[in-house]
């Protein structure tokens, strides 16, 4: 019984210690340079990587929830080979729908209209369609990287050439590319994205559209990265340029550009100052795809127009990140600059005693250079203290 009350009450008395370290002046200009430039460097450290480039005392939210709309506007007039005018407009630009966050612009077409579905002779420019005579052509074989399904005769083409007779939609696919863009005017359309942006982890939402009483704004504003920032309206040429190509080469054969929208706000600043910020990346010099409108004529008989459109695809992406200080994190920050931060008897700060409470504001980094790095050398100085100057 007197051992267990013995042992109670050295535990009582362990518990109500008090300990703190013992500092010894070392007059060693050497030794002093080198505790002044630790110090400079863990301060250094703390202070320009942790709290100004890190933002290390700032909690984040980097999923946003996204909202995007577009709106594409203008109006071209096409003439193809046969001298026949079409009039282009917004509906016309813009189809058909490509995906979430997508917009196609035709910029150029090819067009094969009046195909019903019969037999004809396969387009020379297709390998497989090429014959000499009808054992060339087996009955029921689909022609590779043709048009329709061999019918077992070999017929002419043309004057120069003779192809498998197929059954499909003839005649077949004209394949024959404008030397320049049909649609060359549309490097003057433009394009209204209007983005929100929504932080549920902050409740925090912003828009990439100003705020302004002016209905005239936008039918007026174009985007500019110095002069008119906030405006949502881009010129599609203006778009084409910042990707790093010119729209008369681009818009011939196609091409792919990605719209990166960023938000990296602040919100310890006021919300004016959270502001998207817009970049071009140029992704494929080359895009099409084939599109057909059916009709029925008097007779009753099924007919389609072929068209094989060419344009720029944008692909909009938005990409966000908001940090805030909030109560929960603003004591620790404060602590750490504050003189009962460090042990008590020491008129500097020391990196090895910033309080645990501070180690979740840091990154793994911080942890590995404080507990491998400067407890090492603070024990080194330990060691000279005990020698004799």
């Amino acid at each position: 019984m007197a051992t267990s009350g013995g042992g109670g009450a050295a535990l009582c008395g362990e518990l109500l210690d008090y300990k703190t370290e013992k500092f010894a002046l070392t007059r060693n200009r050497r030794v002093g340079l080198l505790h002044r430039l630790l110090q400079l460097a863990v301060l250094g450290y703390v202070l320009g990587w942790v709290f100004v480039v890190r933002r290390g005392y700032q909690d984040t939210d980097a999923a946003p929830h996204v909202s995007v709309v577009t709106k594409l506007k203008g109006v071209s007039v096409s003439r193809a080979e046969d001298a026949r005018r079409r009039l282009w407009d917004a509906a016309d630009f813009s189809r058909p729908p490509q995906g979430e966050n997508v917009l196609f612009l035709v910029t150029n077409f090819i067009v094969t209209d009046k195909q019903v579905q019969g037999t004809c002779p396969e387009s020379p420019s297709v390998l497989d369609g090429i014959c000499m005579e009808d054992v060339d052509c087996p009955v029921g074989n689909p022609v590779v990287h043709g048009n329709g399904i061999k019918t077992g005769k070999c017929v002419m083409f043309n004057s120069t050439h003779s192809t498998c007779e197929i059954f499909g939609w003839c005649p077949v696919e004209n394949d024959t590319l404008p030397r320049r863009p049909l649609l060359a005017e549309a490097e003057n359309f433009t394009l209204f994205i209007k983005n929100t942006v929504n932080f549920t982890k902050f409740n925090f939402s912003k828009g990439n559209t100003l705020q302004t009483n002016d209905p005239t704004y936008f039918k007026t504003c174009m985007y500019d990265p110095f002069f008119s920032p906030s405006c949502p309206v881009f010129r599609i040429r203006d778009m084409v340029e910042a990707a790093g190509e010119t729209f008369g080469s681009l818009a011939l054969l196609g091409g792919s550009i990605s719209v990166r929208i960023e938000w990296d706000c602040d919100l310890d600043q006021p919300a004016a100052h959270c502001q998207p910020r817009y970049s071009f990346i140029l992704l494929d010099r080359r895009y099409n795809f084939r599109t057909a409108s059916y009709y029925w004529d008097s007779q009753r008989q099924h007919y389609r127009s072929l068209l094989k459109l060419y344009g720029i695809r944008f692909d909009i992406s938005v990409h966000g990140q908001v940090a805030w200080n909030p109560p929960s994190l603003s004591l620790p920050a404060a602590l750490l600059l504050q003189p009962h931060s460090f042990p008590i008897g020491s008129s500097q700060p020391s990196p090895c005693s910033l309080p645990s409470l501070l180690h979740p504001l840091f990154s793994s980094g911080w942890e590995v250079w404080h507990n491998s790095c400067c407890c090492q050398l603070r024990h080194r100085h330990r060691a000279l203290w005990n020698r004799e100057y």
